[in-house]
């Protein structure tokens, strides 16, 4: 599967500095959402309303991950996720790590490294 398929489904979560409008993540968010995507944003230090804290606590079933952390952050998510039957993930650059690359090749889960803003133009 290649980046551009997961464009293909509409419930998706951006995990990252979502509230700051500076940040990519809050930057992708905000881009899914001008084109009519489900999506929430996920960052697991925020304290402010409008975002969750959690994978487990996004009210839908997430179909693609946009993982735009770094990933110290980053494998704790992709281990949720695993939790939560999750199985595509699109890590953004700079959120890719060794780790968490095994990590999905060892858990089901498909990893693509791609940029959803770049995707999305596409369109």
């Amino acid at each position: 599967m290649r980046a551009s398929e997961f464009l293909n489904y509409k419930n998706w979560v951006v995990v990252g500095d979502v509230l700051n409008s500076s940040k990519f993540a809050y930057k992708i968010l905000e881009e899914l959402k001008i084109n009519e995507f489900n999506v929430s944003g996920v960052n697991p230090s925020a304290k402010e309303e409008g975002v969750f804290n959690s994978l487990s606590d996004v009210p839908y079933k997430i179909e693609i991950l946009d993982l735009c952390i770094n990933p110290y952050k980053g494998i704790k998510i992709m281990q949720e996720a695993s939790r939560l039957k999750i199985d595509k993930i699109l890590i953004q650059p700079g959120a890719q790590s060794p780790e968490i690359l095994t990590f999905c090749q060892e858990n089901g889960i498909e990893a693509i490294e791609g940029c959803a803003l770049v995707e999305l133009s596409k369109r």
